[in-house]
């Protein structure tokens, strides 16, 4: 009996997100859970919220505190998420009992499509393809707003960084390079399939000039929608973007699925 429990919290399914700071509130946090709780399948998950805030949250996620990263901002230097390499932490493993394997989202994200593939392909770890721009040759680079590994299994990670803090930022501009880098090179890195995450601003708006008058939409194949650089999902149902002479017509399918 004791073998069969180990095996069952070793093959536990988590949905892990993060929220440090004022700029998203809890209801981010609570829409992510329903989305998520629609779209996955095949049995219990737990969802897990890493925050420093958890006034709003609703009683079904279970947060925790974010673990301490040994570093220090340098002055108006940007966040660039760096805080993220705390779900490398030995602190979800040891500390808060988390076994199984984890799919990161971003907050800001909007799932539309089933999230079972993302625990079912093979591989130690998976992130979104930083998308290809025509103009410049494609990286290797991830876009973390969707990766998955297995709790505990890369602590590595995060103590290369805090021991060489100075160096990786100096050679990194944000911590999904440095991450995608680091894996790489140990031949673990690997990405969904092209069509599962698409980015609202490259993939999901009309192209000029049918844009003034014909609205955004899910691409084909699409499970979880990035916003990312431009607007976050509000503003893209509204149809604003902060980019000037960019227009969008508002999002109306964001209503269907950003929602409790």
């Amino acid at each position: 009996m004791p073998e069969l429990q180990n095996a069952a919290v070793a093959g536990t399914r988590h949905i892990l997100c993060m929220k440090w700071g004022t700029k998203y509130g809890p209801e981010y946090v609570n829409r992510l859970y329903a989305m998520a709780r629609r779209h996955l399948q095949g049995g219990p998950f737990r969802f897990v919220c890493l925050t420093d805030d958890t006034r709003g949250i609703r009683a079904e996620v279970e947060c925790f505190p974010i673990p301490e990263l040994d570093w220090q901002r340098y002055p108006d230097q940007p966040d660039r998420a760096w805080k993220k390499l705390a779900t490398f932490s030995p602190d979800l493993h040891e500390k808060y009992g988390l076994q199984g394997t984890a799919l990161f989202l971003d907050l800001d994200v909007v799932v539309v499509g089933s999230l079972d593939g993302f625990f079912e392909l093979p591989g130690a770890f998976r992130i979104i393809h930083d998308y290809a721009r025509p103009w410049k040759k494609r990286r290797i680079t991830g876009n973390s707003s969707v990766y998955r590994f297995e709790l505990g299994a890369h602590p590595d990670v995060l103590e290369y960084f805090q021991q060489h803090v100075v160096e990786v930022q100096q050679r990194f501009r944000n911590e999904q390079a440095y991450l995608s880098d680091f894996l790489h090179r140990q031949g673990l890195l690997a990405y969904w399939p092209e069509a599962w995450c698409p980015s609202f601003k490259y993939h999901g708006i009309p192209a000029w000039p049918s844009n003034y008058w014909k609205p955004p939409f899910i691409p084909d194949g699409a499970r979880v929608v990035i916003f990312h650089g431009e607007c976050n999902p509000p503003d893209a149902l509204a149809g604003r973007r902060n980019r000037r002479w960019r227009h969008i017509e508002p999002a109306r399918w964001i209503a269907e699925h950003w929602n409790e």
